[in-house]
């Protein structure tokens, strides 16, 4: 009896609060969804009926120019992430270069046509975030592909890894149900940093830029929501600086949890523990660096 006014008190003041986060998280949802079923049905058509062979066609034999172009050329498989990391294993086992199959697995979550448009709705008006962001993904994957094929490993393929083989239906079905699922973890997320952190704490962190893009990254890793909705996740965070959202852009498409969890079934953990964190960091340094030009 005696609790409940006081309990009564904090509802209604927590009302605004929920409000609040119920519209930020609607909004996200509702903005990004249509861009992820797209990239979804685009990537799954791609994976099902354009062989291999002709993904393996345009890679040049020289190791220091196959990487770039087979970044570039990630453009064309426009999907969620988690459908780059078998397909980079299939390239791998066809023959491909490990070096330049991880430029492109790196490449085309970020660089593919539905992810810049998605960036460009989720930032109107701002052109340079969807020309940085496409610059500072192609500088990453090309950096870590150089890297890789100067210092890394074989890419030993595990057969356990789940390469679609159901079709384009099938695709569709795993990829929607798994990307939908981390949208909506990561809107949910999103309006709860608008919400719930204080905003002395925000604008600590986001008033100084180093720190602020490196938060903003290590987040990118923790939620992993897929690369066709992300830009309207952080696009929701307006405390930061362009710089730190860009760091958003270019880390989560590159190196997150699931990322991580799908590199090591199918690569092995030695692959996973050497990939994770030399793609973090040469994504927060190409952050730096693009979003100072640009």
């Amino acid at each position: 009896m005696l609790a409940g006014p006081e309990v009564f008190a904090i509802g209604v003041g927590a009302a605004p609060a929920l409000q609040t986060w119920s519209t930020v998280f609607v909004a996200i949802v509702l903005q990004a969804l249509p861009y992820l079923a797209l990239g979804v049905v685009v990537g799954a058509l791609v994976t099902a009926f354009v062989p291999d062979r002709a993904l393996r066609a345009v890679v040049p034999a020289d190791p220091i120019a196959a990487v770039p172009v087979a970044a570039v050329a990630g453009a064309a498989l426009p999907g969620c992430e988690c459908g780059s990391v078998p397909l980079a294993a299939r390239l791998v086992d066809r023959g491909v270069r490990p070096s330049a199959a991880l430029a492109f697995m790196l490449s085309s979550p970020a660089v593919n046509p539905v992810v810049l448009v998605a960036t460009a709705v989720a930032f109107p008006g701002q052109p340079r975030m969807v020309l940085a962001r496409a610059v500072a993904s192609l500088v990453v994957a090309t950096v870590v592909g150089w890297l890789w094929s100067r210092f890394g490993r074989p890419l030993p393929v595990r057969r356990a890894a789940h390469h679609h083989d159901g079709g384009a239906l099938d695709v569709v079905t795993h990829d929607l149900l798994h990307a939908g699922g981390f949208l909506v973890v990561g809107a949910a997320c999103a309006a709860t940093l608008n919400v719930a952190v204080p905003p002395t704490w925000v604008g600590a962190v986001a008033g100084v830029p180093v720190l602020s893009v490196i938060v903003l990254g290590l987040l990118a890793v923790l939620l992993a929501v897929c690369s066709e909705a992300d830009a309207f996740v952080v696009a929701s965070l307006t405390a930061f600086s362009d710089t730190a959202k860009l760091a958003f852009l270019v880390v989560g498409p590159a190196i997150d949890v699931k990322l991580a969890a799908m590199q090591a079934g199918t690569f092995g953990m030695p692959v996973a523990q050497r990939l994770g964190p030399l793609t973090f960091v040469v994504a927060i340094a190409a952050t730096l660096v693009v979003g100072t030009l640009l």
